[in-house]
């Protein structure tokens, strides 16, 4: 599944290349993909048509556009256009009449949207897990920006139940770690919590929790809060190599809004690398069952709890 590396590579392209267009008109070529719409296709379609991107935001996997309101010049946005890419989502963006005339035969295109220009973006979900919607946006409690990619305070509905991400500069990671610690869970768990912190899915938990030397079954009533912080910054800092280099790829379902993949996997310390060496002490890595994924783990430079 996607995670902030990736979706923060879609949102950083669709900030290049949609905003300020304006939507000429929506197809929604599968009903399912826009269920969280409830008013349905034709709604959202009505809603989108006329209306400009005017931003590109993310908050952990979350992205939105906030649409502008035709003939109301410099209103602040009160609504968006909020994407979830689920496990197989790609937003792409077709530049030329042979992409758009190429892109519209796709088998698995979900939702276009037809852009000034002859553009057109387009909402490509192979295993149908991602959604999209248009949404209202309301205020954040700390009235801080809402995500990545605009000032403004203002966070979609549907999302403001989520924490704020680690690399997030309005995230007050002391907080966090106080956060994961009252959890009475073990410490994998706390981190992929999208309500403690958001963003946060498999691969970089495991890898983040490799850098931290912490154990991923490790009771968080165990941690102190520097250890706590500890994993926190090792997650931030591989998701910030993540992001440098595109993203983790595994397949050709993970990529930017111009098709092109991400090369972290390369890179990649214990996820997937069970029998492997760990590239700090050189025992084989260990892969274990965890909430019908895995855990990836060194067994001597992440010693598990006592039992």
């Amino acid at each position: 599944m996607p995670e902030l590396p990736e979706v923060e590579t879609v949102r950083d392209g669709l900030e290049r290349h949609v905003v300020g267009r304006t939507v000429r008109s929506a197809e929604v070529r599968r009903p399912y993909s826009v269920r969280r719409h409830l008013a349905g296709p034709d709604d959202l379609a009505g809603r989108l048509a006329g209306r400009t991107l005017t931003a590109a935001v993310r908050r952990g996997k979350f992205l939105w556009l906030p649409l502008d309101h035709p003939g109301a010049v410099g209103a602040t946005p009160d609504d968006a256009l909020l994407a979830h890419l689920g496990m197989s989502g790609q937003l792409l963006v077709r530049g030329t009449p042979a992409d758009v005339e190429q892109g519209g035969a796709h088998t698995h295109l979900r939702v276009r949207l037809h852009l000034d220009g002859g553009g057109a973006l387009d909402f490509v979900d192979q295993r149908t897990f991602g959604h999209l919607s248009v949404v209202d946006l309301v205020p954040t409690p700390d009235a801080r920006p809402g995500g990545a990619g605009s000032p403004l305070p203002l966070v979609p509905a549907p999302a403001a139940h989520i924490g704020r991400d680690l690399l997030d500069p309005a995230t007050d990671r002391d907080a966090v770690a106080r956060a994961i610690r009252r959890r009475r869970t073990q410490v994998k768990r706390a981190v992929l919590d999208q309500d403690v912190v958001s963003g946060v899915g498999n691969i970089y938990a495991d890898e983040g929790l490799w850098r931290a030397r912490v154990h991923p079954a490790t009771p968080t009533a165990d941690l102190d809060q520097a250890t706590a912080l500890r994993v926190l910054d090792g997650v931030a800092e591989v998701m910030t190599d993540a992001l440098a280099q595109g993203g983790t790829s595994f397949d050709a379902l993970y990529v930017n809004v111009n098709g092109a993949s991400g090369y972290f996997d390369r890179s990649l310390a214990v996820y997937g690398q069970a029998g492997e060496p760990c590239p700090r002490c050189g025992t084989p890595v260990v892969r274990e069952p965890f909430m019908n994924r895995s855990s990836h783990f060194c067994p001597v430079c992440q010693p598990a709890p006592a039992a």
